[in-house]
């Protein structure tokens, strides 16, 4: 029996649609490097997969792990990310991974030969922003940074302190407004 394919999409929900291209996934975001967002000035972002092994996967999903250190490396056409703690997996045997073992990642062939032009710039480096799951799978997202001088680390948390305050100010004039 012919059934077309609109009435199997309806059939099958959003499984269908992510497998047909739509991909409307959401992120459930396992770690966040904080600490580079404040060392460094992001150029460029990217979204690569990462080749992990059985008992990383099940660590990441419970939410064990940290980026502080990590940084990412190309080392002939394919980038590697380095220092990512992952820890061993609780309930892991035997077959349990290396904590700081360098994990390869899957970008296209373009966006490694552009991260790896760039990163030859002097000062420019390549770090990982998060780890994520989506759709299921565990993505990285690294981003082309400049690393920051202690003048503009100042300047920008200045920045930020000033958009507090008057954030601050706006909702207390508003409050004051309502209660009069």
């Amino acid at each position: 029996m012919y059934v077309p394919k609109e009435s199997q999409q309806k059939q099958q929900g959003t499984a269908a649609k992510a497998r047909d291209g739509e991909k409307g996934g959401k992120r459930k975001i396992v770690a966040q490097n904080k600490k580079a967002r404040h060392d460094y000035a992001i150029i460029d972002t990217y979204e690569a997969g990462i080749v992990l092994s059985g008992t990383e996967v099940k660590s990441l999903r419970q939410g064990r792990t940290s980026l502080t250190d990590g940084f990412v490396q190309i080392d002939g056409n394919e980038a590697w990310l380095h220092n990512a703690h992952i820890p061993e997996y609780s309930q892991g045997t035997w077959t349990n991974h290396s904590v700081r073992r360098k994990r390869k990642l899957l970008l296209h062939r373009e966006e490694i030969d552009k991260l790896e032009a760039k990163s030859q710039e002097t000062g420019h480096t390549i770090v990982p922003l998060a780890i994520y799951f989506k759709d299921g799978r565990a993505k990285a997202e690294i981003a082309l940074a400049r690393g920051k001088k202690e003048y503009d680390k100042r300047q920008t948390l200045r920045a930020q302190q000033d958009r507090r305050e008057s954030d601050r100010a706006i909702a207390a004039a508003k409050r004051r407004q309502r209660g009069a």
